[in-house]
């Protein structure tokens, strides 16, 4: 009998939003700019993870907050015509975003609405989910970081992932995600030194931790010491900036379940993020 697939159950953020391609980012200065393009789309960091993790074969369940209201309704909607199993979790109001993005890929993201805090019930049937996983992916939200100790103290716990996004290396908001993870990911926005910031990062707990550097390529640690590097991968023109580095830690996350070296686990997320780069949308299903 063939071994049943990897389970993995992600917690964190969908959202419903609206992005406004501008020719240079706003100056912080009265002024009138006209759009050059404008759109609707599911966003998230854990709905982009979903998405790319779906497409694999595994076993993948989202965990998230939804309203049951309009955009709460589109957002799992879109989400589970493009084949992913979500699980919504009642909350007060639907995460939204207004992403004011560039040709270029810079964006500004502006927080219309987030959910409040996960009730004590939600958070125990979260508990329950992300510590029946083989792979628990926990994003950053406030009831994340009231979790993830609880799901690393679990007798044979999850191996559990944790995206840090834009990690400066010392941001305190980060530090229980950081501390309870087994593999951490970061972009390189707030550092020079990506190298010093990802072996600080493994020194404080994780097994391995991995840095994006855009166009650069990516940079990974295990904790053996080793340094990996490779380069990014081909692409002729860039559609859409939006959920490329959840694209590729969900690529990573794939091959590296598989069984493969660091560094073709980093080749993977190259090659599942440029399906992100090549729609207006967080994976290419949602575009049908």
């Amino acid at each position: 009998m063939a071994d049943s697939p990897a389970r993995v159950v992600i917690f964190g953020p969908a959202s419903w939003n609206e992005i406004v391609l501008l020719d240079h980012l706003p100056e912080p200065v009265p002024h009138m700019q006209f759009a050059q393009d404008r759109w609707h789309a599911v966003g998230g960091t854990s709905a982009g993870k979903a998405l790319h993790l779906t497409s694999p074969g595994l076993d993948v369940e989202l965990h998230t907050l939804l309203a049951s209201d309009g955009d709460g309704r589109r957002v799992a909607d879109a989400l589970r015509g493009a084949g992913v199993t979500v699980m919504a979790h009642e909350a007060d109001r639907t995460e939204r975003h207004l992403n004011l993005m560039t040709p270029a890929g810079e964006r500004v993201s502006l927080y219309l609405a987030t959910p409040s805090l996960a009730s004590a019930e939600q958070q125990a049937n979260l508990l329950t989910a992300l510590r029946g996983s083989d792979h628990a992916v926990i994003d950053l939200t406030e009831t994340g970081r009231s979790l993830i100790a609880q799901v690393r103290a679990t007798p044979t716990p999850p191996t559990i992932w944790v995206d840090l996004h834009d990690y400066d290396g010392a941001a305190e908001f980060h530090e229980p995600f950081l501390r309870n993870a087994d593999i951490v990911f970061m972009n390189g926005d707030a550092t020079d030194d990506p190298e010093s910031l990802i072996r600080s990062c493994v020194e404080r707990g994780p097994k391995i931790a991995v840095c994006t550097l855009g166009a650069h390529g990516a940079i990974a640690v295990a904790d053996d010491g080793v340094i990996v590097r490779t380069a990014a991968e081909p692409i002729d023109h860039i559609v859409d900036t939006n959920g490329a580095g959840d694209a590729f830690m969900a690529g990573f996350l794939a091959a590296h379940i598989s069984g493969v070296p660091l560094a073709e686990s980093l080749r993977a997320g190259g090659r599942q993020a440029l399906a992100a780069l090549q729609t207006k949308h967080l994976h290419p299903a949602l575009a049908d």
